[in-house]
């Protein structure tokens, strides 16, 4: 694995902050850079569903286009999310799909040393807070992805046990989204220092997916655009911890008729093990592509797919609602936010509050 490689360099993030190395974070991406490697890390909270599956298809896709590596992460760091049997339940349609992934399956439970790690890195970097959910619903202003923390313990002298925060830099991150074009984000005023241990002692999504991603070598990130509010504070942490900083290529995300994400908490429908041609086949149309004639197996649908796949066919867009026409037997996709990437911006980025923070409950443009 590439982080053994880095390792020896001396190049590790977390093992140069503890040896006092000291490295430049583009030099090791550059090194990175060379070989491709991607990753599907979908979380155990129920059966793989139409949206789980464009996101699988299109991250596995966009690696084998550049020749790269794709790696399976099971993302089991949340027990209350985590339902018993889910895990095995999506190994199994992934295989039953045709998706084949490079080396062992990583499963974030069994990585809590790791993450202890980075959180000692992080000592100068976090505070606790005794804040509540109840109590920052009610006093703090709306971000990009819930209550803006407004620091009320960052300065307290002696905090009571709760939950650590980030401090995040006062200042604009900026990224190029392969897809989404450039995007700029205020992380102070948007974000705000956010969660990275909770009070119950379970690590955050932030800090687990910054580790694992560093220590797996994971140099292309393809994944929904639902998580794109993430990136900036992802990228904070990657700074903080000097690990490298991925390439970010966000999907469009699919709503359903009433104009929410397609999840395990809309109810969405699962994957048929049993039939996957019919929902490999939508989710290529979803992505921009149909195939001349329609594949009869599973080989020849990815024997295609293989060939079709390039980047310049994908919708520039942040969602789709797809209505399925059975008596035509046709797909409707209808684009949800188009995002303007050549909207005038002072920066020349994104701003950040506006439409991008919608997408993911977004009315029809």
């Amino acid at each position: 694995m590439l982080i053994k490689q880095l390792r020896q360099l001396g190049l590790d993030g977390i093992q140069g902050r503890q040896h006092g190395a000291h490295y430049n974070r583009t030099q090791i991406f550059q090194q990175l850079m060379k070989t491709y490697y991607g990753r599907f890390a979908p979380t155990p909270s129920g059966p793989l569903h139409a949206g789980s599956l464009l996101a699988a298809l299109g991250s596995y896709l966009d690696a084998h286009a550049h020749g790269g590596h794709w790696l399976l992460r099971i993302e089991d760091i949340d027990p209350p999310r985590v339902r018993p049997g889910a895990a095995d339940a999506q190994i199994r349609s992934l295989a039953a799909y045709g998706f084949e992934w490079d080396g062992e399956i990583v499963w974030q439970s069994q990585r809590l040393a790791l993450y202890a790690e980075a959180l000692n890195a992080l000592r100068d970097h976090v505070y606790l807070c005794a804040c509540s959910r109840k109590t920052l619903a009610a006093h703090a202003r709306s971000g990009v992805d819930g209550p803006v923390y407004p620091g009320t313990c960052r300065h307290a002298k002696h905090p009571p046990p709760g939950a650590m925060r980030f401090i995040v830099p006062n200042t604009r991150i900026h990224f190029d989204d392969a897809l989404q074009g450039h995007i700029g984000c205020d992380i102070a005023r948007e974000c705000g220092d956010f969660v990275l241990r909770r009070a119950d002692g379970v690590v955050s999504y932030q800090l687990a997916v910054v580790v694992d991603d560093a220590a797996q070598g994971i140099t292309h990130v393809v994944r929904g655009a639902d998580l794109i509010a993430s990136t900036p504070r992802q990228i904070a942490l990657q700074a903080a911890l000097n690990l490298p900083t991925p390439s970010y290529l966000h999907l469009p995300v699919l709503l359903d008729a009433a104009g929410d994400k397609l999840s395990k908490q809309t109810l969405a429908a699962p994957l048929d093990d049993r039939h996957p041609l019919p929902a490999l086949l939508h989710s290529m149309r979803h992505l921009g592509f149909t195939p001349p004639e329609p594949p009869a197996s599973l080989s020849e649908f990815w024997a295609w797919a293989h060939e079709a796949w390039q980047r310049t066919a994908l919708p520039r867009v942040m969602a789709l609602r797809a209505e399925n026409h059975k008596d035509q037997g046709t797909t409707r996709i209808q684009a949800v936010v188009i995002l303007d990437t050549h909207k005038t911006h002072p920066d020349n980025a994104r701003p950040f509050a506006g439409e991008v923070a919608q997408t993911v409950r977004a009315a029809d443009s």
